[in-house]
């Protein structure tokens, strides 16, 4: 009589790919077709692996419908895309493209692109027309969700639909050398959101897109964002925060060595005036940027009101502390360099500016440096001179 092990389909497989090649599993598709299928199973199995183990997408263009990568996986797992993948032009269906869900010790990277196939879709996107809770959402293209030690190298994301990468729920997950690319005109392609992780770094990455380059959503901590070139754009954003209830606080935000080019906004804190909660961003630290050619290069903004679609005259709820500019120099590309606008209802607290040098050559200048309801500290030099004038309203966005 023979003894039954219990042992799993996937684990046979799993024995099989190890001693055929190191726990690799591999597409064999032609380029062109559908991988769609097979990625799905490859993933599956490699994820049932007690070894770690490696998904390869080779060299070549391949179809790639919405498609869910699920963990936990039993050991370390990773994807190596070495070509493109492109998805078609549903926008009927899922939030996402391309979903890697509930992973630790998760890899990916190889030189390969996402290819959203964004162009055609744009047209149907009307968020920056109607209110983000009723307008029409097109699928992201590569969500991170609950990802424990991870690290994504190496990768590019073209012409996403909507947001090119969002990550939620997050811990110690590290985006470097990532490229995004988009047109200016493309809508709601933001490049990199984060929201509700702890210890995001995204390290040497070249962003642009049509929207800004990157978020930051509520519930984020200890993010720390260096060596990242973003133009076009709209810049380096916290928030916008405050339009839904139950947001959590934000903080240990860290932005150093980066560098803004033609982008509409530089960096910024964006808040709801009427917000639908109360919540704290505290400890956000802008340091070292190069501006060229930037609109609004730094801008606090507690009265963030796009359209005109919320009430103005009940203050932003949204606590802002501990927040520092420091060194910061180039040149804007409207006179209003410096615009801190803090809520009437919770005026800023602890707002520092050191050594900014903000040049502005428009006909309609010189450059502005304008306060409301905050009394910065002020170290070293302040070009334009700090808090010198009057408050003008910010432009619909």
């Amino acid at each position: 009589m023979g003894v039954h092990f219990g042992i799993s389909t996937f684990f046979v497989l799993c024995l099989f790919a190890l001693s055929a090649n190191a726990g690799e599993y591999r597409i064999t598709a032609k380029p062109g077709s559908d991988i769609t299928g097979e990625l799905s199973k490859l993933f599956k199995e490699a994820c049932a692996c007690v070894e770690k183990s490696t998904v390869v997408i080779p060299k070549g263009e391949f179809r790639l419908g919405e498609i869910e990568m699920m963990g936990p996986c039993k050991s370390p797992i990773r994807i190596s895309l070495q070509g493109t993948v492109k998805a078609d032009g549903n926008v009927n269906g899922k939030d996402f493209w391309v979903a890697f869900r509930r992973i630790t010790n998760f890899r990916l990277n190889g030189g390969g692109v996402f290819d959203g196939e964004g162009n055609a879709s744009w047209r149907a996107n009307n968020c920056h027309k109607t209110s983000l809770t009723q307008c029409k959402r097109l699928p992201i293209s590569i969500r991170f969700d609950y990802i424990t030690d991870g690290k994504v190298r190496d990768i590019t994301s073209l012409d996403a639909k909507n947001f090119h990468i969002n990550v939620i729920g997050a811990k110690n997950l590290t985006f470097e050398d990532i490229r995004i690319i988009a047109p200016q005109d493309s809508p709601n392609t933001d490049g990199i959101h984060v929201g509700r992780s702890d210890g995001i770094k995204i390290i040497n990455t070249n962003i642009k897109t049509g929207d800004d380059c990157i978020s930051v959503g509520d519930g984020m901590k200890n993010l720390h964002v260096e060596r990242v070139t973003c133009g076009p754009g709209h810049g380096i954003s916290i928030g916008s925060l405050g339009l839904y209830g139950h947001e959590e606080d934000v903080s240990g935000i860290m932005v150093v060595n980066c560098t803004l080019r033609n982008t509409d906004n530089g960096v910024r804190i964006k808040t709801w005036p009427s917000a639908a909660c109360s919540t704290t961003a505290s400890g956000i630290c802008f340091e070292n940027i190069i501006l060229q050619n930037v609109s609004n290069p730094i801008l606090i903004d507690q009265e963030y009101c796009p359209w005109n679609r919320c009430n103005k005259n009940k203050p932003s709820t949204i606590k802002l502390v501990d927040i520092k500019f420091k060194n910061i120099r180039g040149s804007s590309g409207n006179k209003d360099a410096v615009k801190l606008l803090c809520s009437k209802g919770f005026p800023c607290k602890n707002v520092e500016v050191g050594d900014i040098d903000i040049t502005y050559n428009g006909k309609d200048g010189p450059a502005t440096f304008q306060c409301s309801n905050v009394s910065p500290k002020l170290v070293g030099k302040q070009c334009p001179k700090a808090c010198s004038s009057p408050v003008t309203k910010l432009p619909g966005e």
